[in-house]
């Protein structure tokens, strides 16, 4: 699908900036476009120079969703944390790094 026709759970022109720029990432459709929390992330070592290495995932995407890959998207890190606020402290963790979201707090815990 054509990443302009999804309908994004929170419209562009309500995206605030909430850090400095820190790259892009790649997020699923279940946060950006259903609107589920981050239930895991992790960072990878960056493919060029605008890749953050993020990855954002509610954590209930199976092999199939996640094979599709109109089900994922590439952001601004900054735009995952406008649906994300809790995953702000977390950013500047190196590569190598993956976290799980506590129950239904806004904490992680490395994994």
């Amino acid at each position: 699908m054509d990443p302009t026709q999804k309908a994004f759970k929170i419209p562009g022109v309500q995206i605030q900036q909430l850090i400095p720029q820190m790259g892009g990432c790649f997020a699923s459709d279940r946060i950006m476009v259903d609107g589920l929390l981050v239930g895991y992330m992790y960072r990878d070592e960056p493919y060029n120079d605008v890749d953050s290495g993020w990855r954002f995932l509610s954590g209930d995407e199976s092999q199939d969703y996640m094979d599709d890959p109109d089900h994922l998207g590439i952001y601004a890190v900054n735009t995952v944390c406008n649906y994300a606020p809790a995953i702000i402290p977390y950013l500047d963790s190196p590569p190598g790094s993956a976290f799980g979201r506590i129950g239904d707090t806004d904490k992680f815990q490395s994994e």
